[in-house]
């Protein structure tokens, strides 16, 4: 098969070169092999091989891809930011073939129809991208069959299990006035609470990009056009004269290599029709400044020469805003044995156990607060509500998910069982910046991710209310057993908010109506702040630093993905996202990596039918 680690001496030129083999550009490259046999394609990847790999194709076992020694994540270290308590946060993203998609949660979740919307892009509005949205999956679910694809790469299932406390999630849900919505991913809905559907076969098989893409191509051997170099690092763009892209620079991942290697290991390849970065929203920016694309200050303080001047590379990055509590729990439908190890998952694939294909999420929701809510977090968040909000109800302020096991701060961990409330704002007003610092890839970045510096705390207020919120979801569950302290706030004695210490049975004796809303006063909520300050933390969602918008506005491509001022160069992948949206974002990588899978094989002329691009490659069931 057409996999390497070193690109074979005979390998010179190719028609297009992919940049980053991640959720959307292995979807890109598959795309393109698939639809023509005479156009050969070449997908560089910084990161290992995946295929078949226990700790990915699994989902029960997904936090092992998180232990640095594996080698299948990147982690992204952040310049001290005051606002965080003088914390260096870390952003993790995707080290291996298939990027994020094959580490992540594999959570199911499309954004809204007012965040496609809010680009303001011919060719990218909400109606403009439902068949690509419904080109990539099999779906299995809920929901009206009109807005979800039948015969796409992707499987959407349950994978056959669901934990026992659905219903409990649910009917704690009723409670506080959350209704269950049928379907949460039809761009429409939201403000209640759904089953949660992950990007798993009903086989039980993790569904990345790479093993729904790559390598039923790579397999079947039909496709010998399509070549992937793993464990190498695109280091620039290289131009002709008229800066028309004419290959790339690359060099063996020193992560990877088990020997030192030459000092001048450098290598090229060219294109002869086409470069595509796809390198994410961290690794793009930085191919394209080590190219000379970017802004001259920058540039010239890194030591590279500019080439295009084009100041919004690296800037405009986005995240959500990750809050996770943790709750004791008389329950033992939690994957808590197998993450800490008590379980050996070697045994539970030796059995083939059902167990694997769950990731522990059976029910999450997008949410809005209340008018009494919002009018409570003061005069400034309701003047952004009444903004951005108050008249789209198409738009929810939180995403809140309930995880059958603890996997947070491991200095915060204990023995025993739990679940987990998760709590990310969708749409955090806080900007921050990636750009490159020298002309060597081992030189860490100036990364600044901006957590909590927008004007008037209105992101810190979002988490408040969320925290607030998910505890009373929690505090109605019949198997509530009280907050894991070391994982809350710190309330002042005597506080009215004051957690719960271990119980011996639910809060509520005949019926959860029995359960008061705790009450919070100005030194609680500082001491929410304070907590927040030190623990929020990256929902690995980053976006944003090659955003699809005018030149003028800042814009890094126009809406066919081009990057202004050179030919023969885009950009695929979260990075060209010019605002957030409203949910996990790699269902909106997957996306875009089947939009500008189309939009290159047009401009190449490659025959396509029914707007999308071939018939479906295969599955990785």
């Amino acid at each position: 098969m057409g996999l390497y680690t070193k690109l074979p001496e005979d390998i010179q030129e190719v028609d297009v070169i992919v940049a980053g083999g991640g959720s959307a550009g292995c979807i890109l490259a598959g795309r393109l092999a698939a639809a023509d046999p005479n156009l050969s394609i070449l997908l560089i990847e910084g990161g290992k091989d995946n295929y078949n790999v226990p700790s990915v194709i699994h989902p029960a076992l997904f936090t092992q891809n998180l232990i640095p020694d594996t080698g299948r994540a990147i982690f992204h270290q952040a310049n001290k930011a005051e606002e965080l308590a003088g914390r260096e946060v870390i952003v993790p993203t995707g080290g291996t073939l298939g990027g994020g998609s094959s580490i992540n949660f594999m959570l199911y979740t499309r954004a809204q129809r007012s965040d496609y919307d809010s680009w303001k892009t011919p060719g990218w509005s909400a109606d403009e991208l439902w068949p690509f949205l419904k080109k990539l999956e099999t779906y299995h679910g809920e929901g009206d069959a009109k807005h979800h694809g039948q015969r796409g790469p992707v499987h959407i299932s349950n994978a056959g299990y669901v934990g026992s406390s659905v219903d409990e999630i649910f009917a704690s849900a009723a409670a506080i006035g959350r209704p269950r919505v049928n379907d949460l991913q039809n761009l429409e809905d939201c403000n209640g609470f759904s089953v949660w559907l992950r990007t798993v076969s009903p086989e039980g098989r993790r569904q990345d990009t790479a093993h729904c893409y790559v390598h039923p191509l790579l397999q079947d051997g039909k496709h010998a056009n399509l070549h992937v170099l793993v464990e190498n690092q695109v280091v620039r763009v290289l131009f002709d004269d008229d800066t028309r892209a004419s290959g790339v620079e690359f060099m063996p991942n020193p992560a990877h290599q088990l020997q030192p290697f030459s000092s001048s290991p450098k290598r090229t390849v060219r294109a002869r029709k086409m470069v595509v970065v796809s390198a994410g929203a961290m690794g793009s920016p930085q191919i394209l400044e080590m190219s000379g694309i970017g802004n001259p200050v920058i540039l010239e303080r890194a030591g590279v020469k500019t080439v295009v001047n084009l100041p919004g590379v690296g800037e405009n990055y986005q995240d959500h805003h990750l809050i996770m509590t943790p709750y004791k729990v008389a329950t033992d439908d939690t994957l808590d044995e197998i993450w800490s190890g008590g379980i050996k998952g070697e045994d539970l694939v030796a059995q083939n156990h059902k167990i694997l294909g769950w990731n522990g999420t059976d029910v999450c929701s997008k949410l809005r607060p209340s008018d009494a809510n919002v009018a409570a977090l003061g005069a400034a968040f309701q003047a952004a509500w009444d903004r951005d909000y108050a008249k789209n109800p198409n738009k929810p302020l939180m995403f809140t998910g309930v995880l059958q096991g603890y996997t947070s701060d491991p200095t915060t961990s204990a023995p025993g069982r739990f679940f987990t409330i998760g709590n990310f704002s969708m749409y955090p007003y806080s900007r921050g910046h990636v750009h490159i610092t020298s002309p060597q890839l081992t030189s860490p970045p100036d990364f600044r991710v901006g957590y909590f510096t927008d004007a008037d705390d209105i992101d810190i207020k979002m988490l408040i209310w969320a925290y607030k919120h998910s505890r009373e979801l929690a505090r109605r569950m019949s198997f509530f057993r009280g907050e894991h302290a070391p994982a809350h706030p710190v309330f002042p004695p005597g506080s009215r908010a004051a957690l719960v210490a271990d119980l011996s049975g639910p809060l509520w004796k005949d019926d959860r109506s029995e359960v008061q809303d705790l009450e919070y006063d100005v030194v609680d909520d500082k001491a929410i702040e304070e907590w927040l300050r030190r623990t929020v933390q990256t929902t690995w969602h980053s976006l944003g630093t090659n955003k699809m918008a005018p030149r003028g506005e800042g814009g890094v491509v126009d809406a066919a993905l081009n990057v202004y001022g050179t030919r023969g160069l885009k950009v695929v992948d979260l990075s060209i996202a010019p605002e957030n949206v409203g949910g996990n974002t790699n269902n909106t990588a997957m996306m875009i990596g089947e939009k500008g899978a189309d939009l290159v094989a047009r401009e190449l002329g490659v025959v396509v039918s029914d707007g999308p691009l071939v018939e479906e490659i295969g599955s990785c069931n």
